[in-house]
């Protein structure tokens, strides 16, 4: 073992279940949050190795302090945790859109606050955000998410001058063909796939391994990293 703990908030399904598994191969302890903590530790089981999972839900920030009370020394820590919401300014759902806000933006913040006097305070350290292309390149419904996309932006280079020496970056992946949410989405993602220089789309692997970059690499910081295949340029 590395003697490095990561935590990986919102590391139960998806892209940060992914991240979990390649960075316990790594030989990182690792602690994964998610809702409930039966799920969360049955989802542990199943990467194996030296990992923790905590019950966490952090549109409650309220309680986010509680229920982290127990993770000890941290490395480095990745902000994955995200809900999809279709909310327009036409038909706007201030319940859906306040929940949203608050998961990513206070929610990760929160986070942070919570866990800083564990944080070790050196440039080995890094914190990723995960935000999304949804901030400059919106779609029908994407009022919410946009904005706290952008807004994830913001947060990112605040925190990273007030936590320096620790190395706060923000990764805003695009379509990501593979994911859990786009499987069967056939013809969605062939009219995504097309839109890219060479004709694919970015992939789960793709995600982990510019995270694990953004973790580890001492010279970055500051950083909003785009990751969609170049989508836009065609």
């Amino acid at each position: 073992m590395s003697g490095r703990t990561i935590v990986i908030v919102g590391g139960t399904s998806g892209i940060g279940l992914a991240l979990a598994k390649d960075t316990v191969a790594r030989g990182d302890s690792v602690v994964i949050t998610g809702r409930g903590q039966e799920r969360v530790d049955e989802i542990a089981a199943t990467v194996g190795g030296a990992v923790t999972g905590v019950s966490l839900d952090i549109s409650e920030p309220e309680t986010i302090a509680d229920q982290l009370a127990g993770v000890g020394p941290v490395h480095g820590l990745v902000l994955a945790a995200i809900e999809r919401d279709a909310n327009t300014v036409r038909e706007y759902d201030i319940a859906r859109a306040r929940r949203l806000v608050t998961l990513k933006l206070i929610g990760y913040t929160e986070v942070i606050h919570t866990l800083l006097d564990r944080l070790e305070p050196s440039r080995d350290t890094g914190i990723v955000l995960f935000g999304g292309r949804a901030k400059d390149a919106p779609y029908p419904g994407s009022t919410t998410v946009a904005t706290i996309n952008g807004g994830v932006m913001g947060l990112m280079n605040a925190l990273a001058l007030e936590l320096a020496p620790i190395r706060v970056n923000a990764i805003h992946p695009g379509i990501i063909g593979d994911s859990p949410f786009w499987a069967g989405k056939t013809a969605a993602i062939e009219g995504y796939a097309a839109r890219t220089p060479g004709g694919e789309l970015a992939t789960m692997a793709d995600v982990v391994d510019a995270v694990q970059f953004l973790l580890r690499n001492r010279g970055v910081s500051a950083l909003n990293l785009d990751l969609d295949r170049g989508w836009r340029l065609t």
